[in-house]
């Protein structure tokens, strides 16, 4: 299966962070490690939820990126670079699978339309129906990775 790139993981923990303890985001969603809103487990995260440690943070986003590389490489249909692929497993990460797999993003991926395929990223710098500065730079780094050759 294919793996998410070191620059990949890069971008994906300096916009979340890590933090040990519970917190909520910035739509309010419970939250802890390194973006982590479920457990590998399944269960959802809650503020009443114990510390974790830095390596149960990193096993949590392995989880979820495995699951992610997954997905990602099951949806897009051509070929495309690590970098290419790196992007789109961030915003997998940050947005969710399923909002990839409707998106005009994926489409354009699949259409092998690239520079449109970047400019679609922008569109996603929402959360709760408000523009979020934090994901405007995430979007903009990620389309950066994106267009950014390998």
């Amino acid at each position: 299966m294919r793996q998410i790139n070191q620059a990949g993981l890069n971008l994906i923990e300096s916009f979340e962070g890590c933090k040990l303890k519970p917190y909520l985001d910035s739509v309010k969603i419970p939250t802890i490690g390194i973006g982590t809103t479920v457990y590998p487990d399944g269960k959802k995260v809650t503020m009443k939820d114990p510390a974790i440690t830095k390596d149960q943070a990193y096993a949590f986003l392995k989880s979820h990126m495995d699951k992610d590389c997954e997905a990602v490489s099951n949806m897009v249909k051509v070929v495309i670079n690590d970098n290419q692929f790196a992007a789109l497993v961030s915003f997998a990460y940050n947005c969710g699978r399923a909002a990839l797999a409707a998106s005009t993003l994926l489409k354009r991926v699949n259409a092998g339309e690239f520079q449109k395929a970047a400019d679609e990223f922008l569109k996603w710098d929402h959360a709760g129906g408000v523009v979020v500065a934090g994901l405007t730079r995430r979007r903009q780094a990620e389309r950066a990775l994106f267009l950014h050759p390998v």
